[in-house]
């Protein structure tokens, strides 16, 4: 489960980068939009069936991993963001995009830095699912 501070991030977040694999096992990570639906991640797109990243999923290439990253500040360097590895299906719904279909991802671990002060944890928050 995601954390306040981590929701609170998220939604003020609009792009994420979401890596699938092809049929012959090549990653490739595309920009894309994102909304939140409870636990789950909500990815669009405008002609989501003409994507890789849909093609991918269809094609039973269920796992998935998604970043949300920026940065707090560059004086000093705050690099923040949530890493997510989860699985994927292609369901039909109404989201960010209107109605279509849409990427759902359920996150089976989580990791996250620079959003909750960890002082005397150095390194990013892991949550398993």
């Amino acid at each position: 489960m995601f954390s306040e501070q981590e929701l609170a991030y998220l939604q003020t977040q609009r792009l994420a980068r979401l890596a699938t694999v092809d049929a012959s096992g090549q990653p490739t990570v595309d920009a894309v939009g994102f909304s939140l639906d409870g636990g789950q991640v909500l990815i669009g797109a405008h002609s989501p069936v003409l994507t890789r990243k849909y093609k991918n999923v269809l094609a039973g290439n269920t796992q998935v991993a998604l970043i949300v990253d920026d940065l707090a500040s560059v004086q000093p360097w705050r690099p923040r963001g949530i890493k997510i590895h989860g699985t994927a299906e292609v369901v039909e719904r109404s989201g960010h995009f209107g109605p279509g279909s849409y990427i759902v991802i359920t996150p089976t671990i989580s990791w996250s830095w620079g959003i909750e002060p960890r002082e005397g944890a150095p390194g990013p928050k892991k949550t398993i699912w």
